[in-house]
């Protein structure tokens, strides 16, 4: 028998933190019947957000030809469902349950590049498009690529999204964390990313790559182009690969704000030797569609010996599941003006993003107004990262704790609080520490994708929680 001694080492340092304890303590309330508020991860479809007809007519049709030649099928279906179905299977004759190529089917690719040329003004190559299952796969893909040796570095943000810190663990790398100033929108500041790498070198760790997550998990922020310039110039300095996260760039909310991709800020540079892994995913956005797992890598910027063992690595995979592909293609090419179905698509994208730009609002103007909780409304994406304040117990000095010390006592207390606020209101959200916080802060990530109703809940419940828990602990 196996035993935990007996399991990779790597694994069991691991952690991933928004399907963790306090989300399977919240399971375990369900099953005995109580209302759980799950707030911990972007599952927007678990959280009723409804499907887009046109992506579920053509997946229908796709995966089973035989209704558009049904008798009344014209009545079901839109005429320009019907004829993109048909077109997808004249280039995809196999169908969707045979494997396709490596880095996915050529037309899907192409589609993409045409998406990037279309957001961003600018040539994209579809020879350097891979299709993944979601940014996940793509990611995890990046750090086989790049980890060979174990002092290999990874600059991530903190706070970040636990992908990244358990990815570095998987793969025998090193972290290295540079952190998002708190008090300026979680903006990048590039005297704390010069501080992070000499501060990497000097413990004999060899960066490698620096991972950018924009808009931000779990902050919300939504980079400015001057930041990703920076970010750009600096990984050109010390000889980075740039990862950006962008699957949120469909979720920007902020007036005056605007999405701005690593790939066209490097194109404007001219910049050709920085290595750039940019990402995109159908689980976000307004699409919703994390079942599916679909997503694509862009690679810019690399040789093409190196990129034939990208190339390879996904072999060894076979290839991304097809409805994943497909579900990536209507993301990038979806009804245009004058299509059939573009009228009710354009309805039910519009009121996905304006219902999620409404409950950003309503949920950070309500917990803005308890007292001991502040948090940017959020910007963008998807999730607020929450600052809270709770009382030291008597006779208890952070400061003259050592930083294992400190990181270990403010685990506990920012775990505690989240356990006891799921088993006293039923709302499930992750403790700060699994994302990383600066020393002496407390937070929580909470998302925004539940009903409207259920936000409102959710903001009055924490009110009521947050202060009597407060009291409790100044009578101890």
């Amino acid at each position: 028998m196996v035993k935990l001694s007996d399991v990779n080492s790597k694994l069991l340092k691991a952690h991933y933190a928004v399907r963790g304890k306090i989300v399977i303590r919240a399971q375990e309330m369900e099953e005995q019947g109580k209302k759980i508020i799950y707030c911990n991860i972007g599952n927007p479809q678990a959280l009723r957000q409804k499907p887009l007809t046109f992506v579920r007519q053509i997946l229908s049709l796709l995966e089973y030809p035989a209704l558009m030649d049904q008798p009344g099928a014209d009545k079901i279906f839109p005429a320009d469902v019907i004829r993109r179905a048909r077109m997808i299977l004249e280039k995809n004759p196999a169908g969707t349950g045979a494997y396709t190529q490596s880095a996915g089917i050529p037309f899907i690719r192409k589609a993409i590049a045409g998406f990037i040329e279309g957001r961003d003004g600018i040539p994209a190559d579809h020879n350097r498009i891979l299709l993944t299952e979601g940014a996940s796969k793509g990611v995890h893909t990046v750090f086989t690529l790049l980890t060979n040796k174990d002092n290999d570095g990874y600059m991530i943000p903190i706070p970040q999204y636990p992908l990244y810190s358990a990815a570095i663990e998987l793969y025998g790398a090193r972290r290295i964390n540079y952190f998002l100033d708190e008090g300026n929108h979680w903006g990048l500041d590039g005297a704390e990313l010069e501080r992070s790498i000499e501060e990497a070198v000097k413990n004999g760790i060899d960066p490698v790559a620096i991972a950018v997550i924009n808009p931000g998990n779990p902050t919300g922020a939504v980079l400015s182009r001057k930041n990703i310039g920076m970010v750009i110039r600096f990984a050109k300095k010390h000889g980075l690969a740039i990862l950006a996260d962008e699957v949120y760039q469909d979720n920007v909310y902020a007036e005056g704000l605007e999405f701005h991709s690593f790939a066209k800020v490097m194109h404007e540079l001219g910049e050709k030797e920085v290595t750039l892994f940019s990402f995109h995913s159908v689980s976000k956005g307004f699409l919703g569609e994390c079942g599916h797992r679909g997503g694509y890598m862009e690679i810019r910027n690399m040789p093409d010996d190196v990129y034939a063992e990208v190339i390879k690595l996904l072999s060894i995979g076979l290839c991304a599941n097809v409805d994943g592909q497909l579900v990536t293609y209507l993301m990038a090419a979806p009804p245009q003006p004058g299509d059939e179905s573009y009228e009710l698509y354009a309805k039910e994208k519009g009121a996905i993003l304006g219902d999620l730009k409404e409950k950003a609002g309503i949920l950070g103007k309500g917990l803005n107004e308890i007292e001991g909780m502040s948090v940017d409304v959020p910007e963008g994406a998807m999730y607020a990262f929450v600052k809270f304040d709770l009382p030291h117990p008597k006779g208890v000095d952070p400061e003259a704790m050592t930083p294992a010390e400190r990181h270990k006592y403010e685990t506990a207390r920012d775990s505690k609080y989240c356990l006891r606020l799921l088993e006293g209101t039923g709302i499930c959200v992750v403790p700060g520490s699994g994302f990383g916080q600066r020393p002496g802060t407390l937070h929580f990530r909470t998302t925004f994708l539940p009903p409207k109703e259920d936000i409102l809940e959710l903001v009055g419940k924490m009110k009521k929680f947050h202060v009597s828990y407060v009291a409790k602990l100044l009578e101890a």
